[in-house]
């Protein structure tokens, strides 16, 4: 019960205790409290029977797009709409860019909710630097993002700690909660630097992140360090290994998650939908880029559960799937962001995530859908799933996978994968070379989320490295390298 409710309450009950002396004036006053009391309850229940309603009408088909003011966003719906995409997370550089864009995608039925990023500049990000360069996050190895660079340049995170920037967030979500119109906030990049990248990532950057490196293990801030001394008693620092501290793992990832928590808070009180793209798993995430997303309070959740960054086999969407089902929010939907793919894998990616417990589907982004004969299949596929779903009253019935399947041996499709990129170096040195012939795997390391094995190929006589990883517990990346020959 709100407490508008308690508050109404009392003024009735203190007004019967006045002495009338006409009866029937103290029983009108009496019958009207009881019906304004009967009111309010109903008022008080109907908001969350108003929520429930929302969740059954929240559109069930996304795209994550940047707007631009120089494009022909009624087109761009027109297309969206005919393609099935009901809901678009839109970028746009500020609140009045919504307020344009907004009555062009109502008019095709496409809700609207502003894709914002957090602890991340964006659009602000130079005047932040300048004014403000003790706001920046800080690495293990004690360098800030304010005079250094993680990956690439506009990696500029904010350390979620600093009392300005919990301000400055503040600021900033309400003036967009402001825009009448707009369904919600989807907070995109609130977490902290990638302390591990996707093992398909590697190759780009000329890295190995097999383990957890201080250039890339951020959230030591000065203020951070204090905070956690106050609370634990000792500098996390001071240890041999940090990145093996449980409790300075948690602390990072509960500042995430008070921010995301703040930003829900003003995000409801204007009667909006709090949302999020947040890395595949609430556990991978945690481990990944300390983001603990089953614990903020969500309405809907878009996990960006991109297959080709990690196994690149669609098993890995049905396991971060189930493991979502099992980990995120009670009271928030799941729905399943996918990368866009221009042929029919993406149908096969989209079955993984609704047959698996998703809600619904985010793609990034529409634009890349370009084959005509992908576009019909596609409008077909979302005419269906959304037939389907008003059938089961806004669900989607049946698991196709009763468990998570751990063991990579017994995964078809990444075997299948790591073979072909074992014949793939062996014919690097030799392009007329027979088809490998692959000895039984010996594991020869296992240390936190790795798991390394030997193999030979009995044709070319060449030894490879295969190093399997899971972080968040679930399957998500492998590696082949070579090895050395035996003597």
């Amino acid at each position: 019960m709100s407490f508008a409710v308690y508050e109404k309450t009392s003024s009735c009950k203190y007004g019967i205790h006045f002495r009338i002396d006409k009866y029937i004036m103290k029983e009108t006053l009496i019958r009207r409290c009881f019906i304004g009391l009967a009111l309010l309850l109903i008022q008080s229940f109907s908001v969350s029977s108003v929520h429930a309603t929302d969740k059954e009408k929240t559109a069930m088909f996304w795209t994550w797009l940047d707007y631009n003011a120089k494009t022909n966003f009624d087109s761009i719906c027109r297309e969206m709409n005919y393609l099935g995409i009901d809901g678009v997370m839109l970028n746009a550089a500020s609140p009045d860019e919504y307020r344009v864009a907004i009555p062009i995608a109502k008019k095709y039925g496409i809700q609207v909710i502003a894709w914002l990023w957090t602890m991340n500049l964006e659009h602000d990000r130079d005047k932040i630097l300048k004014e403000h360069p003790d706001w920046f996050s800080v690495n293990r190895s004690g360098k800030s993002l304010a005079d250094t660079t993680a990956y690439v340049g506009y990696y500029k995170f904010l350390s979620p700690v600093v009392p300005g920037v919990k301000e400055y967030i503040k600021k900033k979500i309400e003036s967009y909660c402001e825009v009448e119109g707009l369904e919600g906030i989807s907070i995109d990049y609130n977490r902290y630097v990638d302390v591990v990248l996707p093992t398909t990532l590697w190759p780009k950057y000329n890295i190995v992140q097999d383990r957890e490196y201080p250039a890339w293990d951020y959230g030591y801030h000065p203020i951070a360090i204090e905070k956690f001394k106050k609370q634990y008693g000792y500098d996390p620092r001071a240890q041999k290994d940090p990145s093996k501290d449980l409790k300075w793992r948690q602390f990072r990832c509960d500042q995430i998650t008070d921010i995301a928590n703040m930003i829900a808070e003003i995000v409801h009180s204007h009667g909006k939908t709090m949302a999020a793209s947040p890395f595949p798993t609430p556990k991978m995430a945690s481990r990944m880029v300390r983001q603990d997303w089953g614990k903020w309070n969500l309405d809907v959740v878009f996990p960006m559960v991109y297959s080709n960054f990690y196994t690149e086999d669609p098993s890995f969407i049905s396991d971060c799937t189930l493991e979502n089902v099992r980990d995120k929010g009670a009271n928030t939907s799941l729905y399943c962001g996918l990368m866009a793919k221009n042929n029919e894998e993406i149908f096969t990616d989209m079955d993984e995530a609704l047959n698996n417990g998703a809600q619904g589907i985010s793609i990034f982004t529409i634009h890349s859908l370009k084959d005509p004969q992908i576009k019909e299949k596609f409008r077909a596929y979302t005419a269906a799933a959304k037939a389907k779903k008003a059938q089961n009253n806004g669900t989607l019935t049946g698991l196709a996978h009763v468990k998570i399947e751990n063991n990579p041996f017994k995964k078809e499709g990444i075997m299948k994968l790591i073979n072909q990129k074992i014949q793939d170096l062996v014919r690097s040195e030799n392009p007329a070379a027979s088809p490998i012939a692959l000895s039984r795997y010996k594991k020869i390391d296992a240390y936190d989320v790795t798991q390394k094995y030997l193999v030979t190929d009995k044709v070319s006589k060449k030894n490879f490295y295969v190093t399997f990883f899971f972080y968040g517990g679930i399957l998500s990346g492998w590696n082949v390298d070579p090895a050395p020959n035996a003597a």
